[in-house]
Order: structure tokens, then C-alpha cells, then sequence
């Protein structure tokens, strides 16, 4: 049962994730508290708002996939809580922690390499849950209290240079899990990697700049600028007949969480070429951003805060926000020139009259035009094996 290369890079990366969530975990409680002793409620509300759904969407989402599969159990960690047990370590928001334990403790007789490729996938695939219903709301609140006091300090701008770069990383590994199992794939050079992980933490900041320079102007409307374009994802990802859940219920689940997740940044998750629907996705989002960014600077020349801002500095800024967003698009171009790995032709051409058209894809990921490529290995993750086939369109 052969279904990856699982190098020490991808290794790494997966032994970094474990403290980075608990990390995540300490701020999240130590923002809370500071919020509380300031008595900024609001502020605190919508924080606890977004822990609650955030850790409630992930262990779902596990809960599914365990139930997917008929809680068949990978490991000898895995085999020590019965159904009954399992579901309850879901319901006390404890079944993500135990698939971290899994990963590390895989059972050798079942195929190490196999396995943990399998488990690393799937804490990669809840990672990004995480990281879009959490982290990106979490960080463009922080932007929008500094941007409301006007006190900004080294401490803070680190605080949140490090929040956005944490969030990049949970897509750099996520891109990393799916090709550590693409059969006859290039291998993936780590410069590839950090290529990857630098125009996708330009797009996200400047989505997420955005965002906050809005809210701290209009506070409510956010909400209403959120629900507004989540339903016009929503109803997108409708359209694009998505099939990733093997449940219905599970299905309208994972639309939904593509609508939020696309709120803050691309991913595909229909089979075909992407190239027409990134252009139109990164169209939509740069005009509301230009939208954004307007409101901001009439809302600074008209009602402006307590501290000193010239319009001057306002336009600038707003114009700055604009050049990054349009600047990760051409680092984005350019990767997908230059670095990204892509199959290999001639393979796919000598194999391709010797194999069978495979009926694919779907994934959460990455947007890849490939042409038709045999079907990928047996693998012991059948969501895995949908993302593999999904790199085939």
C-alpha cells in the first residue's frame, strides 16, 4: 500500500503544529483576560464567539470523518477509547488533541509512513478550519482596536506580523500535506515552499487590512458586509457542485465553511481548470477591497478619530493596502511560473494510454491545471485519496 514520500521537512512541519495550537490556545485565554480587566465586552464577546465556533466547526468536522470511515482506527492509541468514548472526547472539544497523539504514536505493523501521511493530512485539513473561523477573524480584530486607539508599538506590530504569518504557515503545510501523496509529482524543493508561504501572507494581509480598516470605522456594518459576501460564496460554492463529504449533511457543512474560508483567501474545490475561477475569485475580492479601503478614507475626511490623521496619510494608506493585494497576485503569478512543481508530461503521456480515465476531483486546496494523469495508489485516507485525484484536472 504505497501512497507517499514522507520527507523531514513535512515532518517538521507537523511537529511544529501541535505547539503552535496550543500557543494559539495560552493567547486566545490571555486575550480574553486582558479584555476583560479593560471591560472591552464587545471586544470580548466577539472573541469568545469565535472560540467557541471555531473549536466547535473542528470538532465536527473530526466527529465526521471518524464516522466516515465507521471509527476504523489507524493506530493502537486510536484503539484504546471505544465509539461511545470517542464521541464524548468530541463533544468535550478534545478530539482534535487526540488525533495530535495519534499522529505521533502510529501503529508499525499497519504501515507507518502510509498512515502518518494520512493523520498528517487530516490535522492539516482541520488546521485550516481552524485557522479561517478563528485566527484570520481573531487577527483582523486586533488590527481593528489598534486602528480605533491609534497606539501602535513593536510589541503589537510583532503580535500581528505573527498571527499573519502563522496563518500563511497553516496554508504552506496544508499545500505541503496534498502533494506529500500525489503519485509521479515533482518533488517539492522547500525555496518552492517559502515561495509559496510569502504571496500567500501578502494576499492575507492585505485582505485582512482591509477588512479591519472597515470595521474600525463601521464596526456593525462588518457584520453585515460579512453576511452579505459569505452568502454570495456560499451560494458559489453550490454552484460549483462540490462532493467532498460522503454525507449530505456533511456537504452543505463543507459549502458553507468554503464560503468563510474564501471570505479571507482562495482555495479550489471543484474539478477543472481553476484558472477562470481564481481570476473572477481575486477580481471579486480586489474590488471589495478598493470598496473597503474608499469607505475608510471618507469616513477619516469626514467623522475623523480623536487622533490626528491627514487625509493625505489616509489615502496613502488605503492606496498602500490596494498595491499589496495587487502585489501578491503578480508573487502569486510568478510561483505558478517559476516554482511551482508540476507533473512531469512525458510521464503522463507514456502512462496515459496504459491507464483508465479516472473519474476525479475535489479538493480544499490549491488550484492546479494539469492534464489527465493515472490514478493515484491505493491510500489508506479516502479523503486523501479525493484531494490526489482532484490534482488530475
Amino acid at each position: 500500500m504505497e501512497c507517499s514520500k514522507y520527507s523531514c521537512w513535512d515532518f517538521l512541519i507537523t511537529c511544529v503544529g501541535l505547539p503552535l495550537f496550543l500557543t494559539d490556545i495560552g493567547l486566545d485565554i490571555w486575550a480574553a483576560v486582558i479584555f476583560y480587566q479593560e471591560k472591552a465586552y464587545a471586544c470580548l464577546g466577539v472573541l469568545l464567539l469565535l472560540l467557541v465556533g471555531s473549536t466547535l466547526l473542528a470538532q465536527a468536522y473530526s466527529w465526521l470523518w471518524y464516522s466516515y470511515d465507521n471509527f476504523e482506527m489507524k493506530t493502537k492509541v486510536e484503539g484504546l477509547p471505544t465509539q461511545r468514548e470517542l464521541t464524548v472526547l468530541h463533544v468535550c472539544q478534545l478530539g482534535v488533541y487526540v488525533r495530535y497523539m495519534y499522529n505521533r504514536l502510529p501503529d508499525p505493523e499497519k504501515g507507518t509512513e502510509d498512515i502518518t501521511v494520512s493523520l498528517t493530512h487530516d490535522l492539516s485539513m482541520l488546521r485550516i478550519i481552524e485557522t479561517f473561523s478563528e485566527s484570520a477573524p481573531q487577527l483582523t480584530l486586533m488590527l481593528t482596536i489598534i486602528l480605533q486607539t491609534g497606539h501602535l508599538d513593536p510589541v503589537t506590530v510583532l503580535k500581528a506580523i505573527g498571527s499573519a504569518s502563522a496563518i500563511a504557515f497553516s496554508v504552506t503545510a496544508y499545500h505541503r500535506s496534498v502533494r506529500s501523496f500525489l503519485p509521479d509529482k515533482e518533488k517539492q524543493q522547500i525555496t518552492s515552499s517559502v515561495i509559496y508561504f510569502i504571496w500567500n501572507l501578502v494576499l492575507i494581509s492585505s485582505r485582512l487590512t482591509a477588512l479591519a480598516l472597515f470595521a474600525s470605522v463601521l464596526p456593525c456594518f462588518i457584520f453585515t458586509h460579512f453576511i452579505c459576501s459569505w452568502l454570495v460564496l456560499f451560494f458559489f460554492a453550490w454552484r460549483s457542485k462540490t462532493d467532498f463529504m460522503d454525507s449530505s449533511c456533511g456537504e452543505w457543512l463543507y459549502r458553507a465553511t468554503v464560503g468563510l474560508i474564501w471570505y479571507f483567501n482562495w482555495f479550489s474545490v471543484a474539478k477543472g481548470k481553476t484558472r477562470n475561477r481564481t481570476a473572477l475569485y481575486h477580481g471579486y475580492i480586489l474590488t471589495d477591497i478598493c470598496i473597503l479601503c474608499a469607505v475608510w478614507c471618507w469616513k477619516m475626511s469626514t467623522d475623523p478619530p480623536d487622533f490626528v490623521i491627514e487625509p493625505m496619510h489616509a489615502l496613502i494608506t488605503a492606496a498602500c493596502v490596494v498595491a499589496v493585494y495587487i502585489l501578491g497576485l503578480i508573487l502569486k503569478a510568478i510561483y505558478y511560473k517559476l516554482f511551482h512543481p508540476n507533473l512531469d508530461k512525458n510521464k503522463i503521456k507514456g502512462t496515459s494510454t496504459e491507464q483508465q480515465p479516472v473519474n476525479v476531483p475535489k479538493v480544499l486546496g490549491d488550484e492546479v491545471d494539469a492534464a489527465p494523469s493515472p490514478p493515484p495508489q491505493p491510500c489508506c485516507n479516502k479523503r486523501m485519496r479525493k484531494l490526489a485525484e482532484s490534482f488530475y484536472c
